[in-house]
This record gives structure tokens, C-alpha cells and sequence, in this order.
């Protein structure tokens, strides 16, 4: 089903998200995790790319293992980096062929040591010009684009920002799904601002929650950015090691979570990092065992 449908038909969406493991032992440990969070029925669920599409063979074999092994709908990322046209079209073709009907386009990172985004000879340079391929040439796949509530590194001009994402959705894209933030006035400012540009289609809300300091400190200096408020860093100091670090983080994205319900936000994206205990603490705090009772 596509992911504008599900929005369409669900008064509240839950989504989450894992990247690619790195072997054999890291793909089970990954199924583990995957078979704790089924119970919570996620609308959808995604599969990210390494930096410079760096885990590209290992998402694509993820992506057809959920659609072939679970009932899960499955979004795969799919970046310009790195890929000819020719290449883009075969992996879609591969998706098409094993049922997958989502894609989440992406211009993608730069691989490490790279500075910026170089675009491949044959390639994309934008992320619009790869929904336009998607949509000419795969119809009947499912597009979504990124927003970024705090803006976008490679992007300081907000509004160009803006005007960035409205060509990825004329082009288009069905719906947004943002980049991580931890206060959620930028993100209603971000879907005010989509909405004086006229960006009509869903936006769905993307929150990670901070498990541990180190992780934290690797949010803050993720290429994108990241702004850390500072009740949260207040709470985090107060935090007498990690265990107690992951309770804030916790508590907060809950709270992020139950304020944006209670915003009417049609969709929650919650970044797993591959891990299970966290989102499944987010609903527990929320007083739901599954994403169907939160729309009661």
C-alpha cells in the first residue's frame, strides 16, 4: 500500500525506521528487533542508506527480506550518490518486481572524507530530478521527500530551503518526512512555512530520542545539524550515567510525541537506531500498547 494511502486512512501514523546491518549476526540481531516492534503495528516501516550510499546492496537486501518475511509495508531510501541513471533504474525495477511499492528520495550524504555532494556522470544532482525519473518512469511507485524543520547545512537560505522542497513535491513527491528535532515550535513553524509555499501533502514528524551522552554529542554534530534545547541538556546533566541519560530521552520524545497528537501531526517517524527498547518505552509512556489506540 502506498504510504499516502495509509496516511489518507489512519487517524494517527507510527513509523519506524533502521539502517542496513553490517553481517550475517547484525541482519538477526536486526530481525529481533524487527519482530519486538510488529506487536506496536507500525503503519510503515523504513530502511536507511549509509553515508554516500555507502550500505546500498545491504538496504536493498533488507528492503526485500521485510517485504518477503514480515507483513510490514516497507519504504527503501534510495540517494543520487553514487548512482548512474541506468543503476537507479534497476534498482526499481528489482523493488517493482518483489512488491515494493515505497521509496523514500533522497539526494543523499557524501561519502566520508568527501566534503560536499559531487553528482555521478549519468546521475542525479538533486533530489527533485529523482522523484521526476521515479514518477516518468515508475508511475505507481510511492515518493516521499525529506523536510528539514531546523534548515538544511548545505542550504543557510531558509527560504530557497523551502523553495527546494516545493519542487519535490511538484514533481511528485507524496508526502514529507523530516529530518530529527527535539523542539517541536520548529516544526510547526517548518508546516506553516510548507504551507504558505503552498506544499499541500502530509508532513510527517521525525524524532529521535537521546539514548546515551555520546550519542547525543553525535546528533549535535551530524552534517545536517542539530538543535539541542537547553532544558534538555539540563536534564541530561543531570543524568548520573547513561541509564538515567536514555530515561530523559525518553520522557522527552514521549512528550514530543503526545504534543504532536494532540496538534493533530498525521505521522510519527521514530528513528529506532536498530534498537527496540526505546520505542517500545515511548508507547508505554504514551498509556498505548499499539499505534491502532492512539487514534481512540
Amino acid at each position: 500500500m502506498h504510504i499516502k494511502d495509509i496516511l489518507a486512512k489512519e487517524k494517527n501514523c507510527f513509523s519506524f525506521e533502521f539502517f542496513p546491518p553490517k553481517d550475517e549476526k547484525g541482519a538477526e540481531l536486526l530481525f529481533t528487533t524487527i519482530s519486538e516492534l510488529v506487536p506496536l503495528k507500525p503503519s510503515y516501516v523504513s530502511v536507511t542508506y549509509g553515508a554516500g550510499g555507502s550500505t546500498r546492496e545491504l538496504t536493498h537486501d533488507l528492503v526485500v527480506r521485510i517485504q518477503r518475511e514480515t507483513s510490514l509495508t516497507v519504504v527503501s531510501h534510495l540517494t543520487c550518490v553514487g548512482s548512474t541513471r541506468d543503476e537507479i533504474r534497476a534498482i526499481l525495477t528489482k523493488y517493482q518486481a518483489s512488491g515494493i511499492e515505497n521509496i523514500m528520495a533522497l539526494r543523499g550524504d557524501p561519502p566520508a572524507g568527501q566534503a560536499a555532494f559531487v553528482k555521478t556522470e549519468g546521475g542525479f544532482g538533486r533530489a527533485a530530478e529523482l522523484v521526476a525519473f521515479v514518477k516518468e518512469h515508475f508511475p505507481k511507485m510511492g515518493i516521499g521527500v525529506a523536510g528539514y524543520p531546523e534548515g538544511h547545512a548545505g542550504t543557510p537560505n531558509r527560504l530557497k530551503e523551502i523553495d527546494y522542497l516545493k519542487q519535490k513535491v511538484d514533481q511528485g513527491a507524496d508526502y514529507v518526512c523530516t529530518q530529527l528535532f527535539f523542539d517541536n515550535h520548529d516544526f510547526y513553524d517548518f508546516c506553516e512555512r510548507c504551507e504558505l509555499a503552498g506544499i499541500k501533502v502530509p508532513i510527517i514528524a521525525g524524532i529521535m530520542p537521546v539514548g546515551t551522552r555520546k550519542g547525543m554529542l553525535r546528533m549535535a554534530d551530524l552534517a545536517l545539524g542539530c538543535r539541542l534545547p537547553a532544558k534538555l541538556l539540563r536534564a541530561v546533566s543531570r543524568a548520573q550515567n547513561d541509564e538515567y541519560v536514555e530515561n530523559v530521552g525518553v520522557h522527552w520524545a514521549a512528550e514530543q510525541v503526545r504534543d504532536l497528537i494532540d496538534h493533530g501531526v498525521k505521522g510519527i517517524h521514530l528513528y529506532t537506531l536498530n534498537r527496540s527498547k526505546a520505542t517500545r518505552r515511548i508507547y508505554e509512556s504514551l498509556g498505548v500498547t499499539d499505534s491502532i489506540q492512539l487514534g481512540a
